[in-house]
């Protein structure tokens, strides 16, 4: 294995091997602070990019079937050259291969100044005379893991995966490389790999699409995270004594992908972020989190201070009305809060939900008698931003627009009906027009500054109108991006909210078409907290929207516990806004002005994580806590919850050798006992589902 060359970017190595038998190129990653402990071992280079002609032999080692990597494809690219770009805001590194179909193979690694994570994609040219048919094409593909240790790092590397279902996003789970069963064998004959993923239009449903590898012993973590809003994969695996981590689109096997690629035509494949940290999984999630800035650069103005949201839905439970509009904006006046949303139902014809009714997106006479106008100009003359709730993408089984098929996609030739959901075809210029005369033209005419974009299906494999199914979902998904694009060209300043039956759409693409993003469907249960919590290793806190659902029949103490976990993100109240009595609406009062102070610290910070390994969401024991830190150190923000059972007292530690804090605001429903020392401060939290959050400043 020979070094071919390196690249710094920042406090991160980019390292091109060789293979010296194979003449393959490879990428190894490593923190600029450890290039002395790097080993001079001996590996079978992992090559940069992984890609399958249809017709060329597939992968032997026993893959075909688990694996596309390793194909005769990828065998036969011959490197050609490596360039280096450089300009004002980043440097891309090129490297380029030839096939001996003539077509050129490009991989791009890019580094964004000022930012810990690089920029990974592929792009491949069709320059010869015939077509070509692709079946996989990797994003990235990083190899020689881990690089600190001669053999293949017995009991030192660990495998963790962010896990993500309806309303308990963000479990992380973990696993050693003995425990995949992905130890060496004997002999290198066999390749051993798993290959896991998402199929369908909800990227962040089974797992987020990333993966951390953290080689324990170095103390360094390998962070990945695929942009990407249909199929995805990830594949970790080894025939000798270095690891690999690859990824990108779903491949033919696992997403029923495949793309003809015609002479002179070219394909690029969906961005991936790769990082190199020195610490474990929350330093490598900030870093690749860190790079999500990118898109808020020349965002919308209401936006710069975070402000609070309120959402009507667990207030009428998608069945808005004028009267109760009328009355909740009443009640909202001169309370702080900028954004109050109309959700889901203001559509739905008499008899009808909320659920069945989207598509024709007329609004419903029988609760909007005088239409919306006078709703939303009561909302502004109150002060707030009017914001409206669209589910875009889907007709309803109960309206007109679900047997217009034409418009709608199919597979197999027929419509693809999910539940009671049918899904336009965003490639058809018919549904583009009649979506901007429906959604676009209701925001301009009614001045709307607040779309809440909801999606609450998926659809699986994919779709007829392409050379592949995967092909079809990928197509549609772009189309369906454009259209976002579409609407921020087209109605200036929208702040759009990102939801998918709440977090199924937390990857980079989407997150960065928009402001924020619905965290969960988790409205008003004590795994809340929890959830937030997991959330900031897959967005930013700024972009994470958290419920805050106040009942009038809540204690002081629940309404704090709640309200504590919009301090993790962002702050979006609904809930029973009527019946509140003045005290519970004092300590919504007092939430809303320390969550206005503890702003700049959600919206520029990192994150630690304290507390006990929590294994219930639903009936959680134990303890959290969260420390947000600003960048130069002069606050800090912490959150801290305690679930079942009781705690005497819970210590967090302070940063070493950066001075001197002292508290200046604490939100409680109670006196609690805090103990500042010079390293750590002590909280008297004892009492189950409790919690308290906690403002310092550091006084040099």
């Amino acid at each position: 294995m020979g070094i071919w060359k390196d690249y710094h970017f920042g406090d991160m190595v980019a390292r091109y091997v060789k293979d010296s038998q194979t003449g393959q190129l490879g990428l190894v990653l490593f923190p600029l602070s450890k290039i002395a402990e790097v080993c001079d071992k001996n590996y079978k280079a992992d090559p940069l990019v992984q890609l399958k002609w249809v017709g060329d032999a597939y992968p032997g080692g026993f893959a075909h079937g688990h694996s596309m990597r390793g194909s005769a494809t990828t065998d036969t690219l011959r490197f050609e050259e490596q360039l280096r770009i450089d300009n004002k805001t980043c440097t891309e590194i090129v490297s380029v291969w030839r096939s001996r179909e003539a077509s050129r193979i490009e991989h791009h690694l890019v580094w964004y100044r000022g930012f810990g994570a690089l920029e990974s994609f592929t792009v491949v040219r069709n320059c010869g005379a015939s077509a070509l048919t692709a079946e996989m094409i990797s994003s990235f593909s990083l190899t020689g893991l881990t690089p600190f240790a001669e053999d293949e790092g017995p009991e030192s590397l660990v495998l963790h995966r962010i896990l993500s279902s309806w309303s308990a996003e963000g479990r992380l789970t973990s696993s050693t490389i003995e425990e995949l069963n992905l130890e060496p064998a004997w002999a290198p004959h066999a390749a051993r790999g798993i290959r896991f993923g998402q199929v369908g239009s909800m990227p962040a449903r089974g797992f987020f699409p990333m993966a951390f590898l953290e080689d324990v012993r170095a103390g360094v973590t390998w962070g990945v995270q695929i942009a990407h809003p249909a199929s995805w994969q990830i594949e970790v695996g080894r025939r000798d004594n270095a690891l690999f981590l690859s990824g990108g689109l779903a491949d033919r096997e696992f997403g029923h992908w495949t793309k003809n690629i015609g002479p002179g035509e070219s394909f690029q494949t969906p961005r991936a972020y790769l990082t190199a940290a020195v610490g474990g999984v929350d330093a490598a999630a900030d870093r690749l989190t860190e790079i999500q800035k990118r898109s808020l650069i020349g965002g919308p103005e209401p936006e710069e201070d975070l402000p609070v949201v309120f959402n009507e839905f667990c207030t009428s439970w998608g069945s808005p009305s004028a009267a109760s509009l009328y009355a909740i904006a009443e009640r909202l006046k001169d309370k702080g809060i900028r954004y109050l949303v109309i959700d889901c139902g203001w559509y739905r014809s008499k008899g009808a939900n909320w659920f069945t009714s989207m598509g024709d997106w007329e609004v419903s006479a029988q609760d909007f008698p005088d239409g919306l106008g006078p709703v939303l100009e009561h909302i502004r003359q109150c002060g707030m931003i009017p914001g409206i709730w669209f589910e875009l993408e889907v007709c309803g089984a109960a309206s007109t627009a679900f047997h217009r098929t034409d418009h709608l996609l199919k597979r197999d030739g027929l419509p693809i009906t999910s539940g009671d959901r049918r899904f336009w075809d965003f490639r058809d210029p018919h549904v583009i027009r009649y979506l901007k005369d429906k959604v676009i033209d209701l925001l301009t005419t009614h001045r709307i500054g607040y779309l809440k974009v909801d999606y609450n299906d998926s659809l699986g494999i994919g779709c007829d109108g392409a050379e592949s199914l995967g092909e079809g979902l990928r197509q549609q998904m772009q189309a369906v991006q454009d259209f976002f694009r579409l609407l921020r060209r087209e109605v200036p300043g929208i702040v759009i909210e990102n939801c998918a039956s709440g977090g199924h759409r937390l990857e980079p693409s989407m997150v960065g078409l928009t402001s924020m993003s619905s965290f969960s469907d988790a409205h008003e249960c004590v795994e809340i907290p929890i959830i937030a919590a997991n959330l900031h290793r897959v967005i930013l806190p700024r972009h994470s929207q958290i419920w805050a659902v106040l009942r009038k029949t809540d204690t002081p103490q629940r309404m704090v516990y709640s309200l504590a976990g919009t301090m993790l993100g962002r702050m979006c109240l609904s809930g029973d806004i009527h019946e509140l009595s003045a005290e519970q609406w004092g300590v919504i009062d007092k939430a809303i002005a320390f969550y206005n102070k503890a702003a700049p610290i959600i919206k520029e910070g990192t994150t630690s994580r304290y507390g006990t390994s929590v294994r219930s969401y639903r009936h959680p024991k134990g303890w959290q806590g969260i420390m947000r830190t600003s960048k130069d150190q002069s606050f800090i923000l912490a959150v801290v919850h305690t679930f079942g059972g009781a705690k005497e007292s819970i210590t967090l530690p302070l940063p070493l050798d950066c001075g001197t804090y002292k508290i200046v605001e604490i939100f409680s429903d109670t006196d609690i006992g805090i103990n500042l020392e010079q390293d750590q401060f002590c909280i008297g939290l004892h009492r189950p589902f409790s919690a308290v959050c906690v403002l310092l400043e550091n006084m040099g």
